[in-house]
């Protein structure tokens, strides 16, 4: 699909590369904030999106312009393309620090170590061309090491998998109401906990968020949509709270 416009001023755009997924790969999108001459690409996918999603970028910007890779925690639908992207272009890599070294199993050469920093896990401050990106914790949001990114200008939260919807044929989620089907079941099992749930909703509660776009799926691109995301997150049982009956010794049937 082409590229989606989610955010235009003189200096700063924000692009969704919807969907570059093929076959049985899990959905995935990419987005691109994109401020002045620079730009960050976040959580570009796996080898068999590589060649369409470097295609579509290309035509938005110089590759030389690619300034930061951000990858939110170590799934191959993030991060397994990381050496393809890292040998034709100059961007530093931005990986939470308990991923880092796992990141060399995906085919990531010792020459470019150095190009990887380190997010530590209280999170930090990325400056883009003069744009300060805020990288955030996330943890166990799924991964023990996670993290987002809130963009102050266009006021876009980029949610990983929190707001993560599948089998959806739109791109904005048009009914609240109608949507959590399609994220009810994912949750439930990929969060840990209501505990974690509980302390990010407390943290980006004191974020101005315009829009929430997650790693999967649909867009949340109305106030009223961010706020009942955030809500219903709040609010859901998931992961240890629900999975721990599970652990039982299984029986031969």
């Amino acid at each position: 699909m082409p590229s989606q416009t989610l955010f235009d001023d003189a200096d700063h755009k924000n692009i969704l590369l919807e969907d570059f997924t093929i076959g049985l790969m899990v959905q995935s999108n990419q987005h691109v904030i994109m401020h002045k001459d620079k730009a960050m690409l976040l959580d570009p996918g796996g080898h068999k999106v590589y060649p369409n999603a470097l295609g579509e970028l290309s035509s938005l910007m110089p590759t030389n312009s690619l300034t930061y890779l951000f990858f939110s925690h170590q799934d191959p639908d993030v991060i397994a393309a990381a050496n393809a992207w890292l040998m034709v272009t100059e961007a530093q890599a931005l990986l939470p620090q308990v991923w880092t070294r796992f990141l060399m199993h995906f085919g990531v050469d010792d020459m470019m170590a150095h190009r990887i920093t380190a997010i530590p896990d209280d999170g930090m401050i990325v400056d883009l061309a003069g744009c300060e990106l805020l990288i955030i914790p996330a943890h166990f949001l799924h991964s023990p090491g996670n993290f987002q990114v809130y963009d102050p200008v266009s006021k876009i939260l980029y949610s990983g998998d929190l707001g993560a919807s599948l089998g959806v044929n739109y791109t904005v989620v048009p009914d609240f109401d109608a949507h959590i089907p399609c994220m009810e079941n994912f949750h439930r099992r990929y969060m840990a906990s209501r505990g974690m749930l509980r302390a990010w909703a407390r943290m980006v509660k004191q974020l101005d968020i315009e829009m929430i776009a997650p790693q999967h799926g649909a867009v949340f691109a109305t106030k009223e949509h961010v706020g009942r995301l955030i809500e219903w997150l709040e609010h859901l049982s998931c992961g240890i709270n629900l999975i721990g009956k599970k652990y039982k010794l299984p029986v031969k049937k």
